[in-house]
């Protein structure tokens, strides 16, 4: 177990060192493009292999305690350690991170985004794959923040070199809204770390902050929850996030929504939460209230891009659904019980399985209408993809439904148990406050669904037989390879939401009680 974690952490790094290397002989098949690509498959598909026999051999009696631990000395002087480890909450992440990767590379294998060297776009998926990994594994604040930022520059090449219209000016948007949180993030890690006298997350979440004073909580949950908000991205600092997506590639946006934003509210429940409770307390109705805003302004933006005649981009829309979506995360661990929180890494999941699909969907329906326009897809008289494309127009139509938060589905979970949370927040929390925060998120369910309606009327339905050459294939073996784990997951979750619930929970109760099961 031990070794299996260090391996999934560090055998990406090694994988994209050998996809820089000439192909061996007897594995370059049809071309080098092809053996790259297939070793790209090959390497991920060990990664996700090793994440299922690691989520096998975890004692899932004792989902509280962190296992597969690897505690080496790296900088004596600052007392800065490799120390690794997963428990009930890092789990299912990294799995979903591991899952993710595989099917990204197994979609690029067979639709690989027009750009440079295929060698650099396999080299650089495994890179980005190492530093999310070792983000969910790492248990030292420095190390978290080193996992952190090795993501930026793969996923800047990824959309500046293979992305679509703009991408060079999203790709700098996207990494100098990232480095500029990173800077503020690292002086609050630095100040947590020698105002205790070590930067082991074990250590200080167990002390609970008892070793910080007030004041050096607040400044580090503000300097920390700046950096973790832009990733996250929490209103109003998620303008980075619309151009990012539109731009990238497609597994670029899947990963991106499915991997990336999870990285935010990670650090949130895994460090602040435990380490600067009191100052977490103190910020949390304003957490909470900048979560609320972005639930409804997420889905008013999106509401505005599907109307007819608004020109709205399909991946646009989508990434403003996010912002909405993490809205939901947010909140859940604003009211920092443990309903909540456990609804926020539900809600985290079930984000991941759901949006990654519907950007896979989008970036096969532009692969095929040559645009992500609403308008153009729509047409006349809509797409009717449910006439052209059948299987398409349904796999389309159960990630709207469950995006919106069908009961019986993962979204419904997360949301609900997020709400349920703001209901009755924490003692010490204003609860007129988090009912009003509960209020407006509720009423952001109804505007999620009323936008999600509106774009599988306006690209399923209408006629095929409008008279114009729109028929385009149906759904490829590849896209159904790729996308039925994810449907299939999304329906485990949802109708058995204790897989989920029953890592997380132990877990989250031992986190806000200081360590203590």
């Amino acid at each position: 177990m031990q070794f299996l974690l260090a391996f999934i952490v560090a055998a990406p790094l090694l994988g994209a060192a050998a996809a820089l290397l000439p192909a061996p002989p007897g594995l370059k098949g049809r071309s080098p493009e092809q053996a790259v690509l297939r070793h790209g498959v090959t390497v991920t598909g060990v990664i996700l292999a090793a994440a299922i026999a690691l989520t096998l051999g975890f004692d899932h009696d004792a989902p509280s305690r962190f296992q597969a631990t690897t505690d080496i000395s790296w900088i004596p002087a600052l007392d800065v350690r490799i120390h690794l480890g997963v428990d009930g909450i890092s789990l299912p992440l990294l799995l979903m991170t591991a899952l993710l990767f595989f099917l990204c590379a197994l979609y690029s294998y067979f639709k690989l985004p027009a750009g440079p060297s295929p060698k650099a776009f396999v080299a650089l998926l495994l890179v980005l794959e190492s530093g999310t990994l070792a983000t969910f594994a790492v248990l030292d604040l420095l190390l978290f923040f080193l996992a952190f930022e090795m993501v930026l520059i793969p996923m800047y090449f990824l959309i500046a070199r293979w992305g679509g219209a703009q991408r060079q000016a999203s790709a700098w948007k996207f990494i100098l809204y990232t480095l500029l949180g990173s800077v503020v993030m690292l002086l609050g890690l630095l100040l947590i770390g020698l105002k205790s006298g070590t930067f082991d997350m074990v250590a200080l979440a167990t002390d609970n902050g008892r070793e910080l004073t007030y004041t050096t909580q607040l400044l580090a949950v503000l300097a920390i929850g700046i950096g973790l908000a832009v990733k996250t991205p929490m209103w109003p600092l998620h303008s980075w996030l619309p151009d990012a997506h539109t731009a990238a590639p497609t597994v670029g946006s899947v990963l991106l929504a499915g991997v990336l934003l999870k990285m935010g509210t990670y650090g949130f429940v895994r460090i602040l939460l435990p380490i600067t409770p009191d100052g977490m307390a103190t910020f949390a109705p304003y957490l909470g209230a900048f979560a609320a805003v972005g639930i409804v302004y997420g889905s008013l933006a999106c509401l505005a891009l599907a109307r007819k005649g608004n020109k709205g981009d399909l991946k646009r829309l989508i990434a403003y659904s996010s912002v909405g979506h993490m809205g939901f995360v947010l909140l859940g661990i604003a009211s920092m019980t443990p309903t909540g929180v456990n609804g926020a890494l539900f809600a985290n999941i079930a984000h991941g399985l759901i949006t990654g699909l519907l950007f896979f969907l989008v970036g096969a329906l532009k692969d095929r209408y040559g645009t992500a326009d609403l308008d153009t897809l729509a047409g006349a008289t809509g797409a009717a993809l449910y006439g052209r494309a059948p299987r398409m127009g349904a796999f389309l139509a159960f990630a709207a439904v469950a995006s919106l938060g069908l009961p019986g589905l993962a979204g419904f979970w997360g949301e609900m148990l997020a709400l349920f949370g703001a209901f009755d927040p924490a003692e010490g929390l204003s609860r007129p406050a988090f009912l009003t925060f509960m209020a407006i998120g509720a009423f952001g369910t109804l505007l999620t669904a009323a936008y999600l309606l509106i774009v599988v009327r306006r690209v399923c339905m209408g006629d095929p037989r409008d008279g114009r050459e729109l028929a385009v294939a149906d759904i490829q073996h590849y896209e159904f390879a790729a996308w039925t784990p994810l449907v299939a997951l999304t329906v485990l979750a949802g109708l058995w939401p204790a897989v989920l619930l029953g890592l997380t929970d132990p877990a989250v109760q031992k986190l806000l009680a200081g360590g203590n099961s």
